[in-house]
Protein backbone atom coordinates (compact mmCIF):
# COMPACT_ATOMS: atom_id res chain seq x y z
CA UNK A 1 0.00 0.00 0.00
CA UNK A 2 1.40 3.38 -0.95
CA UNK A 3 0.49 6.82 -0.15
CA UNK A 4 1.92 9.91 -1.39
CA UNK A 5 1.37 13.62 0.24
CA UNK A 6 1.57 16.59 -1.98
CA UNK A 7 3.86 19.52 0.06
CA UNK A 8 2.43 22.26 0.49
CA UNK A 9 4.52 25.29 -1.92
CA UNK A 10 6.96 27.22 -0.45
CA UNK A 11 4.83 30.76 -0.93
CA UNK A 12 1.38 29.42 0.12
CA UNK A 13 3.42 28.39 3.85
CA UNK A 14 2.70 30.76 6.73
CA UNK A 15 5.91 31.47 7.39
CA UNK A 16 7.21 32.57 4.41
CA UNK A 17 7.57 35.65 1.98
CA UNK A 18 7.49 33.91 -1.38
CA UNK A 19 9.60 30.74 -0.03
CA UNK A 20 12.61 32.48 -2.09
CA UNK A 21 14.95 31.90 0.63
CA UNK A 22 14.51 28.04 1.09
CA UNK A 23 13.59 27.31 -2.18
CA UNK A 24 17.28 28.42 -2.93
CA UNK A 25 18.50 26.39 0.31
CA UNK A 26 16.65 23.31 -1.06
CA UNK A 27 18.21 23.05 -4.13
CA UNK A 28 21.74 24.43 -3.04
CA UNK A 29 21.95 22.13 0.62
CA UNK A 30 22.18 25.48 2.31
CA UNK A 31 20.55 26.61 5.23
CA UNK A 32 17.48 28.79 4.28
CA UNK A 33 18.90 30.76 7.74
CA UNK A 34 21.91 31.16 6.56
CA UNK A 35 20.18 32.85 3.65
CA UNK A 36 18.21 35.08 5.39
CA UNK A 37 20.95 37.01 7.12
CA UNK A 38 22.47 37.24 4.56
CA UNK A 39 19.90 39.33 2.92
CA UNK A 40 19.55 41.42 6.25
CA UNK A 41 22.72 42.91 5.99
CA UNK A 42 22.52 44.85 2.54
CA UNK A 43 18.68 46.05 3.37
CA UNK A 44 20.16 48.46 5.88
CA UNK A 45 22.50 49.90 3.36
CA UNK A 46 20.20 49.49 -0.23
CA UNK A 47 17.17 48.60 0.73
CA UNK A 48 15.63 48.95 -2.52
CA UNK A 49 18.27 47.30 -4.32
CA UNK A 50 17.76 44.11 -1.79
CA UNK A 51 13.97 44.00 -2.22
CA UNK A 52 14.37 43.93 -5.71
CA UNK A 53 16.60 41.08 -5.84
CA UNK A 54 14.96 39.29 -3.61
CA UNK A 55 11.58 39.90 -5.65
CA UNK A 56 13.86 38.66 -8.95
CA UNK A 57 14.85 35.47 -7.25
CA UNK A 58 11.31 35.01 -6.10
CA UNK A 59 10.34 35.29 -9.90
CA UNK A 60 13.11 33.05 -11.02
CA UNK A 61 12.45 30.16 -7.84
CA UNK A 62 9.00 30.16 -9.53
CA UNK A 63 9.19 30.31 -12.55
CA UNK A 64 11.99 26.94 -12.57
CA UNK A 65 9.26 25.76 -9.98
CA UNK A 66 6.67 25.82 -12.35
CA UNK A 67 8.33 24.63 -15.66
CA UNK A 68 10.84 21.76 -13.91
CA UNK A 69 8.58 20.70 -11.05
CA UNK A 70 10.37 18.35 -8.15
CA UNK A 71 9.59 14.52 -8.43
CA UNK A 72 7.23 13.64 -5.80
CA UNK A 73 8.55 10.02 -4.35
CA UNK A 74 5.67 7.67 -3.18
CA UNK A 75 6.51 6.34 0.44
CA UNK A 76 5.61 2.77 0.82
CA UNK A 77 3.45 2.02 4.33
CA UNK A 78 5.52 -0.78 6.28
CA UNK A 79 2.95 -3.56 8.21
CA UNK A 80 4.41 -3.50 11.81
CA UNK A 81 4.30 -6.66 13.33
CA UNK A 82 1.07 -7.27 15.81
CA UNK A 83 3.01 -8.37 18.61
CA UNK A 84 6.45 -5.63 19.83
CA UNK A 85 9.61 -6.96 19.49
CA UNK A 86 10.52 -8.24 22.98
CA UNK A 87 7.43 -10.07 23.00
CA UNK A 88 8.76 -12.02 19.40
CA UNK A 89 11.87 -12.57 21.03
CA UNK A 90 10.62 -13.84 24.48
CA UNK A 91 8.07 -16.77 22.20
CA UNK A 92 11.07 -17.71 20.05
CA UNK A 93 13.39 -18.48 23.24
CA UNK A 94 10.93 -20.36 24.31
CA UNK A 95 10.00 -21.98 21.94
CA UNK A 96 13.97 -22.91 21.02
CA UNK A 97 14.07 -24.15 24.89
Amino acid sequence: MTTATKPTPLPLRNATLLGVCEAIGQDFGINALWLRLAFIGPLFFQPVLTIGVYFGLGVLVAATRYFLPRQVVEADVIDLPAKPVAAQAEEQLQIAA
